[in-house]
């Protein structure tokens, strides 16, 4: 390996640590005020945050693997990182469902959107910068595993747009079916991203990535 491919490869396992811990804070936070606001789009996206978190241990792993040994196996690890993380989000897709039936049974709003709409746009903002510097190590790397978490990183990047649009709509407008056509959105994408994982475990193709990116 040379000295610049080592230098990339740092790069790419600071990136993928740096989703990680993004990823905790950003989950904590949104539970938190999503919780407190009575918001479940906001609740459900920090959930969502946390599924993501298992999804980027699995990715640490993978880069790990490749750095040292480009050549060898799907590890186990990562294998059951896609597992839990396809299962988890099927979950999540579930639970946002039980919510919007609640909600709409006993006419539910949220206290505020306020927080949505300012997290969402911070997430909007971090993604894209994690989107663009892992497409140029994957790229000078020729990485098609590091391309397609990248790709995982842009879907972040819908779903915060999920989460951006229902929160001001209803910061700004009032309209009380806001908050529920975002978690509907989410589960559409929890939905998506579960079943790829679920299938790249199955299949062991590989990239721990959970959308539909591209694979050894």
């Amino acid at each position: 390996m040379t000295l610049d491919e080592s230098r990339l490869y740092k790069t790419a396992l600071f990136l993928s640590l740096f989703t990680i811990l993004y990823n905790v804070l950003e989950g904590i936070v949104c539970m938190f005020l999503g919780y407190k606001d009575e918001t479940l789009t906001l609740f459900g996206f920090g959930a969502d945050s946390f599924i993501e978190v298992v999804s980027g241990l699995g990715i640490f792993q993978m880069i790990l693997r490749i750095r040292q040994h480009p050549d060898t196996a799907v590890s186990k690890f990562e294998i059951r990182a896609l597992c839990i993380t396809g299962i988890s989000f099927m979950v999540l897709a579930l639970g946002l469902l039980a919510g919007i039936v609640v909600n709409l049974l006993e006419h539910h709003k949220p206290e505020s959107t306020f927080w949505g709409t300012i997290i969402s746009t911070l997430s909007i903002v971090v993604m894209l910068w994690l989107v663009i510097s892992k497409r140029k190590v994957g790229r000078k790397l020729n990485s098609s595993a590091i391309l397609a978490d990248a790709t995982c990183s842009q879907v972040c990047i819908y779903m915060s747009l999920v989460l951006l649009v229902s929160s001001a709509l209803f910061e700004f407008t009032g309209f009380a079916y806001a908050d529920v056509l975002g978690s509907i959105g989410l589960i559409y994408f929890s939905i998506s991203e579960g079943r790829e994982a679920l299938q790249k475990a199955k299949d062991r193709k590989y990239t721990v990535c959970t959308c539909k990116g591209e694979s050894k």
